[in-house]
């Protein structure tokens, strides 16, 4: 079970403002990934995810805001962490613009695992 990197939530919140999205997009990759590689679970790859949340004008991305909350509670659970679901606050942020916002709490929760998780 392969754990994935730590970033700064505030980074990833001032690093998607400054380069005008962009930069959510390549996290949206690397998450998906690396929440797929820890779980074990390989729903959709990567790279359709970012296309998904590219092409379908921001629906997906409220749907994946959705799906990886969910998953990296999952992830917590099998770290041996209390897992914390934040998949409502996550899809309401994201209805209403803050998405960077949603992606700061999702990066939290997986930096969580990464650092307070049990190695296996």
């Amino acid at each position: 079970m392969q754990k994935g990197e730590m970033r700064s939530p505030v980074m990833v919140l001032i690093l998607s403002f400054i380069t005008c999205g962009i930069y959510l997009l390549y996290w949206i990759y690397k998450v998906s990934d690396e929440a797929q590689s820890y779980s074990g679970t390989n729903t959709t790859s990567p790279a359709a995810e970012l296309l998904l949340c590219m092409f379908t004008c921001g629906i997906y991305y409220i749907y994946w805001y959705y799906k990886y909350s969910k998953m990296i509670a999952e992830c917590q659970r099998k770290a041996g962490i209390t897992p914390e679901d934040n998949s409502v606050i996550c899809i309401i942020l994201a209805i209403f613009g803050l998405g960077s916002v949603s992606a700061m709490i999702i990066q939290s929760s997986l930096n969580k695992v990464w650092t307070n998780g049990n190695s296996f």
